[in-house]
């Protein structure tokens, strides 16, 4: 009788794919071609929301790039016991109040970076009072090259220009708001000597001569009413003021020939003659010695500068120190670039606005202190 044939092996399923499992009690086996296949995740474009494409800032203009390295390389030295007095390497600041949006920054120079040495700039940007009485002040001040305290000074003159205008913000608000320009002057001449006198005091108690503990400064006031497009500058010192218009720079910086009037005590020339037209001595030069009974003549100070501006939908007003004011005066691609980047429709973020800030130029590599006011 012939073998009877082998039942053909029943067939596995391959290696790499496990055996179907058997249905659960109760269960139905499924079709695959029944089933429903579960959604994708969805893309990561539809979970984050991602910044909108922009053209990359650059990170100097020039024929040559700047000598020193683009980031930070040395940390400035610190004191255990004083660690109150270290300053950051950038401070960046913002808000949009009625038909301004604000950006402002403070980056420590490129030479400041490379040799380990503080930022000499110090920026305050406050708020005083609410709605739209509330008033926005930006100060930026900037410590004496090569002393040691300089950054000190320079802080302090914000602290105390800050007190001032603070304590004062409900008059400064009405005589914006009113245009009582005179006003605003004298008034600002005040506070702007009075701060800089306990500056100048504050020199004395250290047992340090007043030229070396000293500091420019330079403000801006901003009134939070929709309604009111007057910006107060004040200030004493070097820097910059800007306007941006139409896509050009003017350059609205209050110029020294410009401060008219009497003599204020601590500047200026005095009068050919008195009133009664009585013509004074003339001064030769020779030099004096100085009398014991007098005290030794201060140096001249640097005079007071002051300029309201009425603004128009679409400008950009730049104040800033004299670190981005001299390669914006000196650099004219510099001031093309900014030009193209600040006259688009919206005003830029916290991080474009930095990156636009610094852009580089060989040649200067002081700190860098700009405000920017976008105007709605």
């Amino acid at each position: 009788m012939p073998p009877r044939p082998a039942a053909p092996p029943a067939s596995s399923p391959p290696a790499d794919q496990p055996p179907p499992r058997p249905p659960g009690p109760g269960s139905e086996p499924s079709n695959p071609a029944d089933q429903t296949p579960e959604p994708p995740d969805p893309p990561a474009a539809d979970r984050i929301e991602r910044p909108a494409d922009t053209p990359r800032a650059r990170g100097h203009v020039g024929t040559r790039p700047p000598t020193y390295d683009a980031e930070p390389t040395a940390l400035p030295a610190a004191d255990p016991d004083d660690l109150d007095d270290l300053v950051a390497d950038t401070v960046l600041d913002g808000a949009r109040y009625g038909a301004c949006t604000l950006r402002a920054v403070s980056v420590r120079g490129d030479s400041a970076r490379y040799r380990g040495e503080p930022r000499r700039d110090a920026l305050l940007t406050a708020r005083f009072g609410t709605g739209e009485r509330a008033l926005l002040l930006v100060a930026m001040a900037t410590g004496v090259r090569a002393t040691p305290g300089a950054h000190r000074a320079a802080a302090e003159a914000c602290h105390w220009i800050g007190r001032a205008v603070g304590r004062s913000h409900a008059r400064l608000v009405e005589d914006i708001r009113d245009g009582r320009r005179g006003d605003l002057k004298s008034g600002l001449h005040r506070l702007t000597d009075r701060s800089l006198g306990k500056l100048r005091a504050s020199a004395s108690e250290q047992g340090v001569a007043p030229g070396e503990y000293a500091a420019s400064l330079r403000c801006l006031l901003l009134s939070a009413d929709p309604g009111c497009r007057t910006r107060v500058f004040f200030g004493v010192g070097p820097g910059g003021l800007f306007r941006l218009r139409e896509g050009a720079w003017q350059d609205i910086e209050p110029q020294v020939a410009d401060v008219k009037g009497e003599p204020v005590l601590g500047f200026g020339s005095p009068p050919s003659e008195t009133p009664e037209g009585d013509r004074l001595t003339m001064d030769l030069g020779i030099p004096t010695p100085p009398s014991p009974y007098e005290p030794a003549p201060e140096p001249p100070r640097e005079p007071f500068r002051f300029r309201t501006s009425v603004a128009r939908p679409g400008d950009t007003l730049l104040m800033c120190s004299g670190g981005l004011a001299e390669p914006l005066r000196g650099e004219p691609e510099l001031g093309e670039y900014l030009a193209e980047r600040w006259s688009r429709p919206d005003p830029p973020g916290l991080a474009a606005f930095l990156a636009d800030a610094q852009v580089r130029v060989k040649g200067y590599a002081d700190d860098r202190t700009a405000a920017a006011v976008w105007e709605a």
